[in-house]
């Protein structure tokens, strides 16, 4: 139960991550549109970014105090990918003599370990009768849960077996950068349909999943473009990090 006097405090955590998701929202398209690695390309990519990191931090926080351990797990899961978008352009090197960081390594596998406690969550969900940890503004999470859960298990898989086994190919931190940063968008999307959708739609799975389900053919479909792009030519010139 909050005290009356969290009130405020918990207002303007809720405020900065509307405004901060809006933020998101709106850099994220301007930056896939810019030249990539150019000077509009980084300076829009850092205000994503860092819009980014406040609507996690701040889903944290309220999750924490409310208590709904749903949104804390989805939190840690929804930023992993922009950070990775960011992290992976430090890590260049990767597939020659470069290590990952303790932080990358620490990042991995705490979302890893709430990803999978997020899909543990939505299989046993139908059997918890917990209102406040299984339904979130009407919705049946179960559903959402696994589909994130699996989706963040392998993201953090993949970045896991990144840092064991050298990328072979050269440009991994280009694909790794294109999907983490697509991948985090696909987030901040879903978070906004199921905050507005649900006014007409009502609990339906879908107003969750629907930019999961046409974002992730997205990113395929451009990775393959920029692998076939890259393909028998010499690497573009590297761009500066965001």
């Amino acid at each position: 139960m909050l005290h009356a006097e969290w009130a405020p405090a918990l207002r303007i955590l809720l405020a900065l991550h509307i405004l901060n998701g809006i933020v998101a929202l709106i850099c994220a398209p301007i930056a896939l549109a810019t030249a990539k690695g150019g000077r509009a390309h980084r300076r829009w990519g850092k205000i994503y970014f860092w819009a980014m990191a406040v609507v996690a931090v701040t889903a944290l926080a309220l999750s924490i105090a409310l208590p709904v351990l749903f949104l804390a797990l989805v939190a840690v899961f929804s930023f992993y990918s922009a950070f990775v978008a960011y992290r992976i352009l430090y890590l260049k090197d990767l597939h020659t003599t470069g290590k990952a960081s303790a932080v990358d390594w620490a990042a991995a596998i705490a979302t890893f370990v709430c990803s999978l406690a997020l899909a543990i969550l939505g299989i046993v969900a139908a059997r918890l009768m917990v209102v406040g940890l299984i339904r979130i503004a009407g919705h049946d999470i179960s559903i959402v849960s696994v589909v994130f859960g699996c989706i963040g298990m392998n993201t953090s898989a993949q970045s896991i077996k990144g840092f064991v086994r050298r990328p072979t190919e050269k440009m991994f931190w280009w694909y790794g950068h294109l999907q983490g940063m697509i991948g985090s968008y696909i987030a901040a999307l879903t978070a906004f349909s199921a905050v507005n959708l649900s006014h007409w739609f009502g609990a339906a799975w879908w107003v969750w999943l629907w930019p999961t389900m046409l974002g992730v053919p997205a990113i395929t479909i451009w990775t393959g473009y920029y692998k076939k792009k890259f393909a028998g030519r010499r690497a573009p010139l590297t761009p500066a990090t965001v």
